[in-house]
């Protein structure tokens, strides 16, 4: 009987057009390897989907399974599961190798057919787990590793030209369907009927947008009333009545970048707690949108708004941090923690950096007013100040519909 292998090259097709041109990967393949430089390293084993992504251009759908991007000095092999056959090769930038499931850990030889054994590796310390890493060491015998998750973090915190234009159009797409939800808001309706008619507007418009682009992953979270206490919440058949507060948040997806919109509306009518506690929320949105600029600190930041809020006896509703970075990320996936808007981080906002801005209060029920404000716009760090990226009206004159 032939043996089988524990891993092979399957390059079935032809490369498929990926979301940047390939000066694109090569110039973040060269911060990569000089991150390896710089920590005396010789290969770097990525796992994250976003990593992953990032520099190879491939997302992967690990459905339980080990997925990697192999760097080293002169290589970049992405490993990938036999189930995904070729498509991790026509969507890599680079080489693939696709392992086997004939037996345990074909997924760990493969890695080591790239990085050999004694390598100083760099790996990310935030995805790994602890069976994976004892893996790593087992296969790999690392003479040294080293965590550069933080290292590639802050990599991927400093947007492309060809980045800020992928965002500046998931942004566009997110208005597209705020725009169609808007549309769908009536007193009687679900909340889940509201949500697809705005996810349908999305992808339509992403496949309008991005003819040769894969299609996933695009969303939205419609909230209605006692709903919309958190801002992640999901979708349910709540039926929408007359003064019922909504929370409004579109998230497309392209090619495993991230945007959102996000707004508060109510349904026909606003009643007078409620509408003094909008437009708090909606002077302290603009506050902060103000204090995004070069040379802030996101500390600084945060520390404006609380003040603002703790002013207004509001700020022990405040639900979480004021904002965070865009890029390669999801609710999957990703999270660009070196850039958020709260007390702990002490990052300097440097113009091409991409940010939210989103001020959320909650009023517990049966309190007046009582549901989740939030207004979120996109902002890019520019030399002077930001620009801000979203369209969509915020505020009671646009949204009070239906």
């Amino acid at each position: 009987m032939t043996a089988r292998p524990e891993f092979f090259r399957f390059h079935n097709g032809e490369k498929a057009t990926l979301p940047f041109a390939e000066a694109e990967y090569h110039q973040r393949l060269a911060g990569l390897r000089a991150i390896l430089s710089r920590e005396g390293l010789q290969a770097a084993v990525l796992t994250s989907m976003h990593n992953v992504a990032y520099y190879s251009g491939f997302l992967y759908c690990s459905f339980g399974r080990p997925y990697a991007v192999v760097v080293t000095a002169t290589e970049c092999v992405t490993i990938s599961a036999g189930i995904d056959a070729g498509q991790p090769w026509r969507r890599s930038v680079g080489d693939n190798i696709t392992y086997t499931d004939w037996q345990r850990d074909n997924f760990w030889r493969a890695v080591r057919s790239v990085t050999g054994e004694g390598a100083r590796i760099g790996y990310e310390g935030d995805h790994l787990t602890l069976a994976q890493m004892a893996r790593l060491d087992g296969f790999l015998s690392p003479s040294h590793s080293t965590d550069i998750a933080p290292a590639t973090m802050v990599q991927r915190m400093h947007k492309s030209p060809a980045e800020i234009d992928l965002i500046r159009a998931g942004a566009a797409v997110a208005d597209v369907g705020g725009y169609a939800i808007r549309d769908a808001v009536k007193a009687g309706v679900r909340e889940i009927d509201v949500a697809m008619a705005g996810r349908d507007a999305m992808e339509l418009e992403i496949a309008s947008r991005f003819p040769e682009a894969e299609y996933r992953d695009t969303w939205v979270w419609f909230q209605s009333g006692l709903n919309t206490d958190g801002a992640h919440n999901p979708v349910t058949g709540r039926v929408l009545e007359r003064g019922d507060i909504l929370s409004l948040n579109t998230f497309p997806m392209i090619s495993g970048y991230y945007t959102a919109l996000e707004r508060t509306m109510f349904v026909q009518e606003v009643d007078a707690d409620s509408l003094a506690l909008w437009q708090a929320n909606i002077e302290a949105h603009e506050l902060g949108m103000s204090l995004l600029k070069p040379g802030a600190t996101c500390a600084e930041v945060t520390h404006g708004i609380n003040a603002f809020f703790a002013e207004r006896d509001l700020l022990q509703y405040r639900s979480f941090g004021y904002g965070h970075s865009f890029g390669v990320l999801s609710h999957f996936y990703g999270r660009e923690a070196g850039l958020e808007l709260r007390e702990d981080i002490d990052t300097v906002l440097e113009p091409g950096m991409v940010i939210s801005m989103e001020p959320m209060l909650t009023i517990p029920d049966g309190q007046p007013g009582a549901g989740g404000y939030r207004e979120h716009d996109i902002l890019i760090i520019t030399e002077d100040g930001n620009e801000n990226i979203t369209g969509y009206p915020y505020g009671p004159e646009f949204n009070l519909v239906g």
